[in-house]
């Protein structure tokens, strides 16, 4: 049976087009899990926010001083591809799997699209979707086959959201 994922977003900012912008980050969340093969229900929470609050986390939970465009917190050990089996990490009652937290700064999102020559909702959509990945076990702190399955994985699922550079 499908279950509906819970996708919470919480603002810290004020959005011109909140529904816009709330609608493109569960579209690619939904995208991301559906293709990465996650028939299970899950949940997701979001926080947008500036350079400045993403700073505060940055410094809180990795001792980096700095601003950064996204954040990803994980709440299992996952492994890239892994499947998830109706018992891994469910959260009673709700019998969702509490995939994690992530943290996007819409001041990066506004700044790297024009850096890159792409649209917001690219990069917002980017962002979105390598903080999936982040939450089911991919990662790219090697500069081999770990950020090339990652970087080709992106790639994919923007394609699939028919979002180009």
């Amino acid at each position: 049976m499908w279950k509906r994922h819970r996708i919470s977003i919480d603002t810290e900012v004020d959005i011109v087009n909140k529904k816009l912008v709330d609608c493109i980050v569960r579209r690619a969340i939904k995208c991301c899990l559906k293709l990465e093969g996650i028939n299970l229900a899950c949940e997701v929470n979001v926080l947008l926010t500036n350079d400045a609050g993403i700073q505060i986390i940055n410094r809180e939970q990795r001792q980096i001083d700095a601003p950064t465009d996204v954040l990803s917190f994980p709440m299992l050990e996952l492994t890239a591809g892994q499947v998830l089996s109706d018992m891994d990490g469910v959260e009673e009652p709700s019998g969702r799997i509490v995939l994690g937290d992530m943290v996007i700064s819409l001041e990066r999102v506004k700044a790297q699209a024009l850096e890159y020559g792409h649209s917001k909702t690219r990069e917002l959509s980017y962002l979105v979707v390598h903080s999936v990945l982040h939450l089911l076990g991919y990662d790219h702190l090697d500069e081999g086959m770990e950020k090339a399955l990652m970087r080709g994985r992106e790639e994919a699922i923007l394609y699939h959201l028919n979002i180009e550079r």
